[in-house]
C-alpha cells in the first residue's frame, strides 16, 4: 500500500485526496519509483477541473513529475538498477499514469538519472521546464546567437527555463509579464529585458529593444487578444509559439503582419519531442549536460508536503509563484 493523490470529481483542489491504494509491480517497459519530491504544473490544475486535453476516469490519479529511486524494474528494462536516483520526463497522459504520491511506476523511457548536482525538489522541478522549452526554442526554432525571443508569462516555471535556455544560446529573453510587481525578480532571474504588457506599449519596446527589427520569437502559454500585439512585435519570418491556453478565446491574427512579414504561427506541446524517441533523446542530452554545467537551473518557489497537495494546488492557482511548486513526500 501507498499514499497516493486521487480525486473522485473534478472541481477545486478541495476534491484532492491522499489515499492508501495498492501499487501494483511495475510491468515490462516500467520503472518504480520511491518519490522524494514531486513537481507540480497548470497541466494538474487543468486535468483537476476537467479542462486538459483528455478527461480523468475515476478514481483519477494525477502527477506528472517525480524524483526518488528505484524500487523495482518491471521486465525487458535495462539500465536502471534498484537505489539509482531517478527524475521523470512528461511522456505520457495524464490518467495513463499518475507520479504524485510515494511510490509510483512510470514508463522508463521517460526515467533519466539525473546530475549529481540537484536536490529532490531541483530534479523533480526539471523536465516539464526544460523540455518544454527546449523543444521550441532548441529543437523546432533553432535560436541563435544575437536573436530576440519574447517569453509570455515567464514568471512560471517553463518561462524562467525559457529565459535561461536563451541566455545559454547566446540570444536576448524579453520576460512579458502583464504588470511590474514582477521586474526586478524577472531580471534576477536572467531577463536581459522586462516588459509589463498592461502598462507599457509592447510593440514600441519590442522596436525599441531590437532597433526596428522586431523580434524572431515569441513564446506563449497564454493566447487571447493580447497575441494580436506579439505578433505585430515579430519582426520577418518571426515564429510564434502557443504552447498552452490559459486564455481559451479564439488567437487575434492579424493579417497583414502575418503576410507582410511572413510569420509562422504554430501549436506546441512538449508531446511533439518525448513521443518521438531520438529527439527525446536529444533533449535529455542537452538538459542534463546544462544541468551537470549550471547553465540550467530549476528555479523552485515554494515547497509542500504530501498533506499539503490541496494548499499546493490553491498556491498555483493564485498566480504568486516565480518558479516550481514542489510538493515532497
Amino acid at each position: 500500500m501507498s499514499r497516493i493523490v486521487r480525486f473522485h470529481e473534478t472541481g477545486g483542489p478541495e476534491v484532492l485526496k491522499v489515499e492508501d491504494v495498492a501499487v501494483p509491480a511495475p510491468k515490462a517497459g516500467e520503472v518504480q519509483i520511491r518519490v522524494k519530491a514531486m513537481g507540480l504544473n497548470r497541466a494538474e490544475v487543468m486535468f483537476r477541473t476537467g479542462q486538459y486535453v483528455t478527461r480523468p476516469t475515476f478514481p483519477a490519479i494525477l502527477g506528472y513529475e517525480a524524483a526518488g529511486t528505484v524500487e523495482a524494474v518491471g521486465p525487458d528494462v535495462a539500465g536502471f538498477a534498484v537505489g539509482d536516483a531517478v527524475s521523470v520526463v512528461p511522456c505520457f497522459m495524464l490518467g495513463d499514469y499518475g507520479l504524485h504520491g510515494e511510490l509510483v511506476n512510470a514508463p522508463a523511457f521517460g526515467v533519466v538519472k539525473h546530475p549529481e548536482n540537484l536536490s529532490w525538489e531541483e530534479a523533480a522541478a526539471t523536465w516539464m521546464m526544460f523540455v518544454t522549452a527546449y523543444g521550441a526554442l532548441v529543437d523546432i526554432a533553432n535560436v541563435q546567437a544575437g536573436q530576440t525571443v519574447l517569453i509570455r508569462a515567464a514568471s512560471s516555471s517553463v518561462g524562467l527555463a525559457a529565459i535561461q535556455i536563451v541566455n545559454a544560446l547566446g540570444a536576448t529573453p524579453v520576460a512579458l509579464t502583464r504588470r511590474s510587481a514582477k521586474r526586478d525578480e524577472l531580471l534576477k532571474h536572467g531577463a536581459a529585458h522586462v516588459i509589463a504588457t498592461e502598462e507599457q506599449d509592447l510593440v514600441a519596446e519590442v522596436n525599441r529593444i531590437t532597433e526596428g527589427k522586431g523580434a524572431n520569437v515569441a513564446f506563449d502559454p497564454v493566447g487571447g487578444p493580447e497575441v494580436a500585439k506579439i505578433l505585430d512585435a515579430l519582426g520577418y519570418l518571426g515564429i510564434f509559439f502557443q504552447y498552452g491556453a490559459l486564455d481559451t478565446t479564439p488567437l487575434a491574427v492579424p493579417v497583414m503582419p502575418l503576410l507582410g512579414k511572413d510569420l509562422t504561427v504554430r501549436g506546441y506541446q512538449l508531446f511533439e519531442i518525448t513521443k518521438d524517441p531520438a529527439r527525446l533523446e536529444r533533449a535529455k542530452d542537452y538538459i542534463v549536460k546544462g544541468l551537470a554545467s549550471g547553465a540550467l537551473k530549476p528555479v523552485v518557489a515554494k515547497t509542500f508536503t504530501l498533506d499539503q497537495i490541496v494548499e499546493a494546488h490553491r498556491y498555483m492557482e493564485s498566480n504568486e509563484q516565480v518558479g516550481k511548486i514542489v510538493v515532497t513526500a
